[in-house]
């Protein structure tokens, strides 16, 4: 049981190490993080996303996401629709220097999940991320029942 455990915490970890690790090698030149990564793709794939959706998609507190919409709205790659509605809900627009960084994150996540899938059929890739949603709903509602 405890090897199973290791195993697992060991490999979840290191995904997430190396997801943000991507995501801070390839953004450095532009000084983003990987926050930020995360709220230009999702701004650039849903066209008119707002800060509520950036949470609920990237995962993240409100605060964290505050802070990147911040970062990027000061450095020109993000601007709001509506300057004058909740900024929560104010649909978040790109700029030309945030369509092309978001454009090229896009075409490196595809690059990454295409080398990521190498050596797996449709049906294991489909099996594999069906296994960590259920993974992922399983952990949530047990952090859940273990807060009461």
């Amino acid at each position: 049981m405890q090897e199973r455990f290791e195993t697992f915490t060991v490999l979840i970890n290191r995904i997430s190490r190396n997801i943000k690790k991507i995501k801070n090698q390839e953004m450095a030149e532009y000084n983003l993080r990987s926050a930020h990564v995360s709220c230009l793709y999702y701004i650039y794939i849903l066209k008119d996303a707002t800060a509520t959706d950036l949470c609920e998609r990237c995962e993240e507190d409100k605060a964290t996401i505050s802070r990147a919409l911040d970062y990027l709205d000061n450095n020109g790659y993000i601007t709001r629709e509506f300057e004058s509605t909740k900024r929560y809900k104010s649909p978040l627009l790109l700029t030309d220097k945030g369509y092309e960084i978001g454009r090229k994150i896009a075409d490196k996540i595809d690059g990454v999940l295409d080398a990521i899938s190498d050596g797996l059929t449709d049906e294991e890739r489909v099996e594999f991320y069906r296994s960590l949603s259920i993974i992922s709903e399983s952990l949530g509602a047990v952090s859940k029942n273990s807060s009461k």
